[in-house]
């Protein structure tokens, strides 16, 4: 396999050039921005390991992205992939844990089979949403857990239905870029950073809430 063989998936881009998706690249700075929320102290309260983590984790997919848009290349798009399918899978555990209150050994075998679901349901949702159903798990996984913790009246339900229902918004945007081409060159793959960033900045907050809710309840005891 070529890893230096470019890469030709968005509207926006028209030749091999660097700079030849700008739109797609500065809109990374999205990503990092999303970041700003979640580092701002909050009532003396330090950020936990694994809060830390998914911030790094965030970091990551916002310079692997910005890597791919410009270099369009094959590494590049394993450097664009991996943070985002890590942030998936980390953060589902992470909300099974603290948000549910599964316990480790629950919390283990149920990621493992939310992995197992998730390549099982890509090739089924392939011929609807084309390379896009990789994302469709994560999607459902958002609006389950919302809701489930909007019924259990946990306040954070509220924040990560929200970030489902932006990133149902968010995948649209990048399944619509190639049907648009034509009508629109420029693509709509930039919005799916924009409002992903927006999602991510949704899960952070979620996580940063959840953990008030803890030291409020430690205070009380």
């Amino acid at each position: 396999m070529d890893w230096f063989q470019t890469i030709d998936a968005y509207c926006e881009r028209t030749d091999p050039g660097f700079w030849s998706e700008p739109l797609n690249a500065v809109t990374n700075a999205a990503f990092l921005l999303a970041l700003l929320p979640a580092l701002r102290p909050s009532q003396g309260r330090r950020l936990g390991v694994f809060e830390i983590v998914l911030l790094a984790i965030v970091f990551a997919i916002g310079i692997g992205s910005f890597l791919f848009h410009t270099f369009a290349t094959r590494w590049a798009s394993l450097a664009d992939v991996i943070p985002i399918t890590i942030f998936i899978f980390a953060y589902f555990a992470f909300a099974l844990r603290r948000f549910i209150g599964l316990s480790p050994l629950w919390t283990g075998l149920g990621t493992a089979a939310f992995f197992a679901a998730s390549l099982l349901a890509e090739p089924v949702f392939a011929p609807l949403a084309g390379s896009s159903a990789a994302y469709l798990p994560g999607l459902f996984a958002m609006l389950g857990i919302g809701l489930f913790l909007i019924l259990r009246k946990k306040p954070v339900g509220r924040t990560v239905l929200l970030a489902g229902l932006v990133f149902a918004v968010s995948l649209g945007c990048r399944m619509a870029d190639q049907p648009l081409c034509d009508v629109w060159p420029i693509g709509t793959h930039f919005l799916w950073h924009v409002l992903n960033a927006v999602t991510l900045g949704l899960l952070l907050l979620a996580a940063r809430q959840m953990r008030g809710v803890a030291a409020s309840a430690l205070r009380a005891t």
